[in-house]
């Protein structure tokens, strides 16, 4: 069996999986997420790795009565983008910056207005965002120039914990995708770190390690975790691409849904080529398969925007399905732009100036309307997004807000097409199936006990054809005010 470890953005989880499959009991452990005067956003790196300590061995804790088999491997996912410094030791260079961080939003202007950003996703694929490596990396060199003098490595939440636990410097490709790394030949395009200027500081990027690499558990870790020194550990994929390969993503053109604190919205590619999309947003992973490659939407929409509203309306989470089910198709003539993060808009295009919205409001307008419009506008997007990427096979779906019946039946009827929904420890099952085969086993299907299909009822079909063309006029138009 595997422990298998995802380090969500405040929220790290651990759990055993066997190999058949079965997963122990969940735990979890909660970080600090500092927000800050400047739309900073930061995490203390030590709090981070000690909740990884905390939940590894309760979960280490379960094995004896969870299964017979031994632990065969500790299988790291989490966070990605942002920025982790750190020193040769592993040991952070002042708090990581969060990929929700807003201070480079300047960058990105100057490099939306000058080219630079789509200079670098014609290179790349990789479209920036303020929270993304490059962007942070050019604030520190123009304002922090000796927090990057100090560092060792410019990494992310997965490998910084990879080197506390194994003392290797190193990064999943999947993360070092965004924003410099040729996908297809596994190594940094040169040209874009030059055209950010950011060639001074290439040598704080680590190599990516190579498909099927796992590394030994330091032993003083190791007993602190309570597993054998020299166990080996597996550290990544990051969690959007964990998600989609524990989603049962396998053939190219299957698509998959991400509904947690933001959309992330993935299609399985044979194609590393950047394309020639009209924004210069999402990005190409390279994977831990040969020959296969996920083209990512990671909208910055998600559940955070529907928490909001719950709690302006006060209502509970657990209400949802009941407010939802009691709005008509269409919300009663309420529509929404769900464009609710402080820090705009990433995906399927890039705007930090992208703000939502409510239209359509009257006296008779209930909160079951304004609900079920922000849940539709949501969906729109997830569909705006996977048009963009290509879809052209089976969709399943995925995280927090999946779990909600009747918002699945809106993303299915907006989609045009049955969603197979996944609720049980998707993300670990993910980086547990890309260890087993580091491994040389074969590694357990996708499953679990929340597997279930929402339908895509006809008559929703047909009424969210035609919602799905007003938004993306109304979208248009507000592009323009922004």
């Amino acid at each position: 069996m595997i422990v298998g470890v995802d380090v969500g953005t405040s929220v790290t989880k651990a759990q055993l999986i066997a190999r058949d499959g079965r997963t122990g009991p969940a735990h979890e452990a909660r970080s600090t997420l500092y927000t800050l005067p400047g739309n900073r956003v930061e995490q203390d790196m030590d709090e981070v790795i000690g909740t990884v300590v905390t939940v590894v061995r309760e979960a280490v804790a379960d094995a004896a009565q969870f299964s017979p088999e031994p632990v065969e491997a500790l299988a790291l996912t989490g966070q990605g983008d942002g920025l982790w410094l750190r020193d040769a030791d592993g040991r952070p260079v002042g708090r990581a910056l969060s990929w929700m961080d807003g201070r480079a939003a300047p960058v990105l202007d100057a490099w939306a207005a000058d080219g630079t950003a789509r200079a670098v996703h014609r290179r790349t694929g990789a479209g920036m965002f303020p929270g993304a490596a490059g962007p942070l990396l050019a604030h520190l060199a123009e304002h922090e120039p000796e927090r990057l003098a100090a560092a060792d490595v410019a990494g992310y939440c997965v490998d910084a914990i990879a080197q506390r636990f194994t003392g290797a410097r190193t990064v999943d490709a999947s993360d070092a995708s965004v924003p410099f790394l040729d996908a297809a030949r596994r190594t940094y395009d040169d040209e874009a770190l030059e055209l950010c200027g950011l060639s001074r500081w290439r040598g704080l990027l680590a190599e990516p390690a190579p498909p099927g690499a796992l590394f030994g558990l330091l032993p003083k870790v190791a007993a602190e975790l309570g597993l054998p020194s020299g166990l080996p550990v597996s550290a990544g994929p990051f969690d959007i691409p964990a998600c989609g390969f524990g989603s049962g993503l396998e053939q190219v053109g299957e698509g998959n849904l991400i509904v947690g604190t933001t959309l992330a919205c993935q299609v399985l590619s044979s194609d590393p080529a950047p394309g020639a999309a009209d924004e210069a947003a999402g990005m190409v992973l390279a994977t831990p398969y040969e020959d296969r490659y996920l083209r990512v939407m990671p909208a910055m929409i998600g559940t955070a925007g529907l928490d909001w509203l719950l709690g302006m309306l006060g209502v509970r989470i657990e209400e949802l399905d009941a407010l939802l089910a009691r709005s008509p198709y269409g919300a009663a003539g309420v529509t929404a732009l769900p464009f609710l993060s402080t820090s705009g808009e990433r995906a399927p295009f890039v705007d930090a100036r992208a703000r939502g919205r409510l239209d359509g409001l009257s006296p008779l307008t209930s909160r079951a309307d304004l609900v079920r419009a922000l849940c539709e506008a949501v969906a729109y997007s997830a569909r705006h997004c996977l048009e963009t990427l290509g879809v052209d096979g089976a969709i399943t779906a995925c995280g927090g807000g999946a779990r909600s019946g009747e918002w699945g039946r809106i993303f299915a009827g907006v989609l045009g097409r049955d969603v197979h929904v996944r609720e049980d420890a998707v993300g670990i099952r993910g980086t547990a199936r890309v260890a087993w085969r580091a491994l040389g086993a074969d590694a357990p299907g996708p499953g679990g006990d929340g597997a279930r299909v929402a339908r895509a009822d006809a008559e929703a079909v047909a009424f969210y054809e035609d919602g799905y063309r007003r938004y993306l006029d109304t979208l248009e138009t507000a592009r323009r005010s922004w």
